[in-house]
This record gives structure tokens, sequence and C-alpha cells, in this order.
């Protein structure tokens, strides 16, 4: 391993460029066989479909060094698959699953250098994404289009890692749901952003979105969905069609009820409901676990005392499972880890 000066614990979540990002072009109907670059720039004709109509999708997910030493990916054939559904919700050509797995799995050994030492608390992130590059002027798909991955060491995503985030109840509906058919959050997450810089000018970390049809159920945050415990100790998760079916989520209810036995489901939370759960959290690639400490909505606060100044016991439990699964501290079910190196 060289060395590579950053201070780990305290890098932040933001892009930093690393040497090495794969790239593969769709053209005459077929992809090529992709190759790896040096160059972070990316050159595309002025009417590119991506430019005009937005044609474009992306997937995040980590890679970790674990106890041992080695390097590994968490789940990316979930990535893989995602992406897939949202390529077919957006007409672009799907990349293949193995493909996909590949490219991730060698992208982030030749970028080995950057994967943060274990224990650090620092991660590598990885963007796999996909944009349409043909020039269009008229309202339809493009014909060309390209794959591309790059990673970037990241902190944690919220500032003060698993310190609580405030939440305020958006005013705002999301001009473009995640869901219609599980479109993975990266078809437009820019129609969140005046919402969440709202937040952020009132002081909270993030939004809640309540469904857009009656504002009466939890949906999901701008980057993150919601996890529950109730004052009995069960997990629930929003169940709806219109927000993102997270990796993060899935694997967490799978842990709670087959690793560490615990009563979860995934139904409708109405909003009523929130103030009688004993913690909550945020929960995803990036975030991992969030506890929120705070819920402020027109005419009132939810507090969680269990999680205000720290992660409430119940989200511990299961974050510690997870985190050590992916570290290589747990053995984790067959297929979840993916060895790179």
């Amino acid at each position: 391993m060289a060395e590579i000066n950053l201070d780990w614990p305290n890098i932040g979540f933001a892009y930093r460029e690393t040497p090495v990002r794969f790239v593969s072009d769709f053209v005459d109907g077929k992809w090529d066989e992709g190759r790896f670059s040096t160059d972070s720039n990316v050159t595309i004709n002025e009417s590119a479909g991506v430019l005009q109509y937005a044609q474009t999708c992306f997937e995040g997910l980590k890679a970790y060094r674990t106890e041992k030493g080695d390097i590994v990916c968490f789940r990316p054939d979930l990535n893989a698959a995602r992406m897939a559904e949202s390529c077919k919700r957006l007409c672009m050509p799907v990349f293949p699953v193995d493909r996909f797995i590949k490219a991730v799995v060698e992208t982030v050994k030749r970028n080995a250098d950057y994967v943060p030492p274990y224990g650090s608390g620092a991660t590598l992130y990885v963007r796999p994404y996909m944009f349409a590059t043909s020039p269009v002027l008229g309202v339809k798909p493009a014909v060309n289009y390209q794959f591309r991955i790059f990673v970037s060491p990241v902190g944690p995503y919220f500032k003060g890692g698993a310190k609580p985030v405030s939440i305020m109840v958006s005013d705002f509906d999301r001009a473009a749901p995640h869901g219609t058919g599980h479109v993975k959050a990266g078809l437009n997450y820019a129609m969140s952003l005046f919402a969440i810089e709202h937040a952020h000018e009132l002081g909270f970390n993030e939004n809640m979105y309540l469904d857009a049809a009656t504002r009466t159920y939890v949906e999901e945050t701008g980057g993150a969905n919601f996890i529950f415990v109730t004052k009995d100790g069960k997990i629930v998760t929003p169940k709806s069609g219109t927000i993102l079916p997270s990796i993060t989520r899935r694997s967490l209810i799978y842990v709670a009820q087959n690793i560490l036995k615990m009563d979860a489901e995934e139904r409708p939370i109405p909003f009523e409901e929130v103030k009688t759960f004993a913690e909550a959290g945020l929960c995803g690639t990036a975030a991992v676990i969030s506890p929120v400490g705070r819920v402020t909505y027109e005419g009132g606060v939810i507090n969680f005392p269990s999680g205000m100044e720290k992660m409430g016991p119940v989200l511990q439990k299961l974050y510690d499972t997870l985190t050590g699964i992916q570290m290589g501290r747990i053995e984790g079910p067959e297929g979840w880890i993916v060895k790179v190196c």
C-alpha cells in the first residue's frame, strides 16, 4: 500500500479525485469492451441527451478495508440490478450485471491505495453512472451512451458522524418522485436540492418528505431512508411505491430478522405515529445509519431522548452488526461480500 497523505478520520464527505476510472461507450447498438482512464474530464456535445433531457442515472456503493487487511465491496450485484431498472425506466441501454460487478472490482483494485485504513471511520465511495452522449433536439432517447465508474475516499455523510441529525417535515413535495416502478434516486436528485437548501438555511440537516397524495405518511429524506424503533423494540420502515428501494435498508431488515432475531417489518407509517417511537434513524449507503434526534413540524417538535447524545441501543446494535459484516468482523450471508484484493 502506497502512502497517501490524508487525514482519514476528518476527510469529510466530498469528491476527491483518484487516479483511475472505468469508461465504456454504447455505440451502434452495443457496449464496447471498456477501458480504464486517468482522465477525469468528460467531453460531450452541447446538445447531448444528458444536457437537454437529463437522460442519466447513477448508483452508489462502498469499498472497505477489513480487519484482516482485505479490500471488499458490499452487495454490488444489487446495485447493478437497481441500475438496470433505472436504465429501463429511462429508455437507456442496460450495462450487463456481470460486467458492472467486474468493472466495480477492477476500478477499486486500481485505486486500492485510496481505500481508507481499517478503523479510520472513512470508506471508499464508488459511483457508477450512465448518461446520454449523442445530440438530440426532439424529445426522444439518445442513441449513444457512456457508462463510467469513479471512486472517492469519504468520511461520514452527515457532519459529526454518529451525532443525531435534526430534521424538518418538508413544506415541499418531491417534484420528481423516486418511484414509478422503483426508479433509482439518481433519476433526478436536483429536484430535491431546493428543499434541502431551505432546510439547511433553517438549521436542519435534512427534510422529512410525506407522501405527495395525502401528506399523512412518512416517505424518506432527500438522501436516505427512515428506520424507526417502537417502544417495545420492533424495527419498522416506511413502505411506499415512491421511495428509493434502498439496499442498506433491505440489508438492515434482513440483519434484524435473521441474525439478531428481532421483530422487523416494512409498512406504511402515518406521521402521527412518529411521536410514539423510541428511536429514529436515517439509513443508506452514504449514511449507513445516522440517528435522528429531533423532528420539527408545523405545530410541534418530536424529540428522541434515547438518541439525542448518541445512537439509541437498538439502532446501535443494527449498525454494529451491519458494519461488522462489511468490515469482516462478522460472518455475513453468502454473496454479500465481494473480495477485491
